[in-house]
């Protein structure tokens, strides 16, 4: 048994293709995605969208920003390639020594940073919550303070990630996200009934824990073995610091503009935080599954295009992972627009979560819908000028589009409310998604773009007919089942749903949509093998955890 896990889970062998290795992360990022959906539904049940969830939510902002800052930046954009690097060119044991240099001082900044912060954390929580009352200040201070345990767990975590991710070992890696919403939901469910709302807060630091020791096995599988060190002027520190310099300068930006919008948003009546949180989560459900999968599947794969200067591949590469992206996402956003109020009512409508806390989520979903497909080409742009060692790209064009932001959410709440801020969300995600996009294609061939073109004409005419099908299909089962009870908007949600669905394959089908041959093909196949997009691989050595 112990032999069968090690080879099969554990150890599991590099992805053989960008499309298998996709589909690997989303179909394990399904499971966290519906526990993410789950730990939402039970949030809402107990709490509904009002004072006690913004507490939360806002208690949540600060270590999430230090976690970002600290280990998104260095991951994304600079840990990846130097070890992908290293290991392409056979210096494995340089390679180890640069993940433990890492390692260790990461994770002393990360203690510093969270003593310094849970120790400032009433003054703090004053500038970014200042519309709260004093007990609800109280109460964000308890839970920022428990909270910050959470970024120590998740930054080792995004070590171990990041060496799974650049050996293309996606299975265990994909699977962490959903051991983290499981601790959200034990917190919610059993730490709550002893602790109050600080149960919530411990939830998260059992999540994080979890999100990190589930990864351990297969790293030390991979060839990782501890040991302390510290040596700020290794050449390859030093290049990794380069790289991810702009990166965390870029992410810096976007965690402003989080806190900004979580400063805007506690000066809103009760409950606004938690309705734009709830609403986010729900349209982040398809940019997780395909936006981010495919982007993660394919960045080892450009990133090596690169290094090997093979640039005819790294475009074909590009093209045909953003084609793949918006077959799948495209629809998706069509289809929540039509369908926003049978989703919300499903996934979050019981308990305290009352029909006016349904009626200004689902309006909040319907405008962040409308930017779905730029959200989700986002991640595979910024990874592919990551992929050319270029973060100062991703790094200018984020913080136009969070001057955007920033600047739309101030107007547009004052006018709008809760609706504003989706507005500038939406917005800014469009402007940036168009600014990265216009600034890669000179690395593209015409005749991908002109391809990438024919596609997403055809996708986006079988995603309009099936947004009209499942317009048509919700007042089937009205005759017959009531609108007023769950199973009746369920029942209502799955018929216009599968309906729509079944029109948007159709369509593609008879106007030959390219990227339905894809799925064809691929499904049958168990996700195993796919002659689509190969993934370069690594030294054989390295594909036995050696």
């Amino acid at each position: 048994m112990i032999k069968v896990i090690r080879e099969k889970i554990a150890n599991c062998q590099p992805s053989a293709s960008v499309n298998t290795a996709a589909f690997i992360i989303a179909f394990s990022g399904i499971a966290g995605r519906v526990l993410g959906l789950l730990r939402d539904k039970i949030l809402a049940a107990q709490f509904g969208a009002g004072d006690a969830l913004d507490v939360y939510y806002a208690a949540f902002r600060v270590p999430d920003s230090v976690y970002n800052l600290l280990v998104l930046g260095a991951l994304s954009a600079a840990f990846i390639p130097v070890f992908t690097s290293l290991i392409a060119h056979e210096k494995n044991e340089e390679a180890w020594n640069f993940v433990n240099n890492v390692f260790t001082v990461l994770l002393l900044l990360l203690i510093l940073f969270a003593l310094i912060f849970a120790f400032f954390a009433p003054w703090i929580m004053k500038l970014i919550t200042p519309g709260f009352s004093e007990n609800k200040m109280n109460e964000v201070v308890k839970l920022t303070r428990i909270m910050f345990l959470s970024p120590i767990f998740l930054g080792i975590s995004g070590i171990f990630g990041g060496i799974l991710n650049s050996m293309k070992r996606f299975l265990i890696y994909s699977l962490a996200p959903s051991f983290y919403n499981l601790g959200i939901i034990i917190g919610a469910l059993f730490f709550t009934k002893f602790f109050g709302i600080k149960g919530l807060a411990y939830g998260v630091v059992l999540g994080a824990f979890l999100h990190m020791a589930i990864q351990y096995p297969a790293i030390r599988l991979a060839g990782f073995h501890y040991r302390f060190k510290i040596n700020l002027h290794d050449k390859n520190f030093r290049r990794m610091l380069r790289l991810m310099l702009p990166r965390t300068m870029a992410i810096g930006v976007s965690q402003i503009n989080l806190l900004v919008i979580t400063i805007i948003a506690s000066t809103l009546s009760s409950g606004s935080l938690a309705i734009f949180n709830f609403a986010n989560n729900l349209q982040g459900f398809p940019i997780g599954v395909f936006g981010i999968s495919f982007a993660i599947a394919a960045f080892p794969s450009l990133a090596c295009f690169v290094a090997r200067k093979e640039n005819e591949q790294f475009a074909e590469s590009f093209s045909k992972t953003l084609r793949q992206i918006i077959f799948f996402v495209l629809p998706i956003s069509i289809l929540m627009l039509v369908l926003r109020a049978q989703i919300v009512r499903v996934v979050l409508g019981s308990g305290k979560f009352d029909w006016e806390d349904t009626i200004i989520t689902f309006g909040c979903l319907g405008i962040l819908s409308l930017s779905l497909f730029a959200q989700s080409l986002i991640p595979l742009l910024a990874r592919s000028f990551y992929a050319l060692h270029n973060t100062r790209i991703p790094f200018f064009t984020g913080i136009t589009s969070e001057v955007i932001n920033l600047i739309l959410a101030i107007y547009l709440s004052k006018r709008f409310g809760v609706y504003g801020l989706a507005w500038a969300y939406s917005i800014a995600s469009l402007a940036n998604m168009i600014f990265l996009y216009a600034l890669l294609r000179i690395h593209l061939w015409p005749k991908h773009e002109k391809k990438m073109l024919d596609s997403l004409v055809k996708i986006f005419f079988a995603s309009i007919i099936a947004g009209i099908v499942a317009q048509a299909g919700k007042y089937i089962p009205v005759p017959i089942f009531s609108k007023e009870t769950f199973m009746g908007i369920f029942i209502q949600l799955v018929i216009a749903g599968s309906l729509g669905v079944f029109g948007y394959i159709l369509i593609g089908y008879l106007i030959k949509v390219e990227e339905l041959k894809f799925v064809r093909k691929f499904i049958p196949r168990r996700f195993i093998r796919s002659k689509d997009v190969p993934i370069v691989r690594e030294d054989p050595t390295q594909s036995s955890g050696i």
